[in-house]
């Protein structure tokens, strides 16, 4: 298994990333933009590397917004991280009931079973039995059982995880929430809005999903470099940003078998990984809504994630494992 990690440049196209998206260069600023102080800051979150940029006219107060951005993403790992042993998130898996939950722990939620509702349950926030019994075998080195993931499976259903303003909880006995699958675009759109709160008009902002504000130069939008899943060190095509978010999902950031079959994206319905799919690459209006969908359109497969968005209104960017890829026609693509 390996996590995701993300390397970027400051000057020129960055290093590849897995589906991800690396920065285009920021040489050229004219006119107006010749006066905005660029800060930047990097920071490990969600269990990867993080990376803002943001720029001012007062670079004290660029650096304030990224002091408060980092301090965002902190709150958000407070609340949904499970690499945080003292997160609410792992509070409300270990008592199976959590009162009195902070207001944006509620709101990834109800978004997360808003989309489970409507994707007919191919999103679901409680996989993480899943996660575990595949995470507990790959340990040993093997893969669980048909029997264990079966038994995992079965503890799985959003319709059994109750959310409110008072209190949330879990139906059915076995069960646990994870918020791995959007807690990083939550997280973006969370500093994206505390950003442009403060003042600030162009911001790259990478939380392990990508939103930014408007351009890094007079000239240019902002530019992702989408990596061939099977060959990282390769670009499949560029993506130039248009005031959407976008999100990527793949086989090869965290993979329970050699030849990634099995990964951490599951079909809930099947318990098991979905087979058709290396990646995909959403572009929607919300990070966290990005996010959730990769998900969603892994289960579809090729054709069907095609045809998904079309009725969720978002552009998607889908690779086979084959290596065959095709993208909507709103996506605004370059050649690599």
């Amino acid at each position: 298994m390996k996590r995701r990690t993300f390397l970027q440049s400051s000057l020129g196209l960055g290093a590849a990333l897995p589906l991800g998206a690396a920065l285009a260069g920021m040489a050229g600023l004219a006119g107006d933009a010749a006066a905005l102080q660029w800060r930047e800051r990097a920071l490990l979150g969600f269990g990867t590397t993080l990376s803002l940029r943001v720029a001012h006219t007062d670079a004290a107060q660029a650096d304030a917004a990224l002091d408060a951005s980092v301090a965002t993403i902190r709150h958000i790992e407070d609340q949904m991280s499970l690499f945080n042993p003292a997160s609410a998130l792992v509070r409300l898996n270990r008592d199976g009931v959590l009162r009195q939950p902070h207001p944006d722990l509620v709101a990834v939620l109800e978004l997360a079973q808003s989309v489970s509702g409507r994707s007919q349950g191919a999103f679901d926030a409680t996989v993480q039995p899943l996660w575990a019994v595949f995470e507990a075998a790959a340990r040993a080195e093997a893969l669980p059982s048909p029997a264990d993931v079966a038994k995992a499976r079965a503890a799985v259903g959003w319709q059994h995880l109750a959310v409110s303003s008072g209190e949330i909880r879990l139906r059915q006995r076995g069960m646990g929430v994870t918020l791995n699958g959007i807690a990083q675009g939550f997280a973006a759109d969370r500093v994206r809005a505390g950003l442009q709160a403060r003042g600030i008009r162009h911001a790259l902002i990478n939380t392990g999903e990508w939103t930014a504000l408007g351009h890094p130069d007079a000239a240019r939008p902002w530019l992702l470099g989408l990596a061939d899943p099977r060959h990282e060190d390769a670009l499949l095509a560029r993506l130039a940003l248009d005031g959407r978010s976008v999100a990527t999902s793949a086989d090869n950031e965290c993979s329970f078998s050699a030849d990634r079959r099995h990964h951490h994206i599951f079909d809930p319905h099947t318990g098991y990984s979905p087979a058709e799919l290396a990646s995909v690459t959403v572009a929607a209006p919300s990070c966290a809504l990005a996010d959730a969908l990769t998900k969603v359109m892994f289960v579809a497969g090729f054709d069907g994630a095609l045809r998904l968005a079309r009725q969720w209104q978002v552009d998607v960017l889908v690779v086979d494992k084959r290596g065959r890829w095709r993208g909507t026609e709103g996506l605004r693509l370059q050649a690599a």
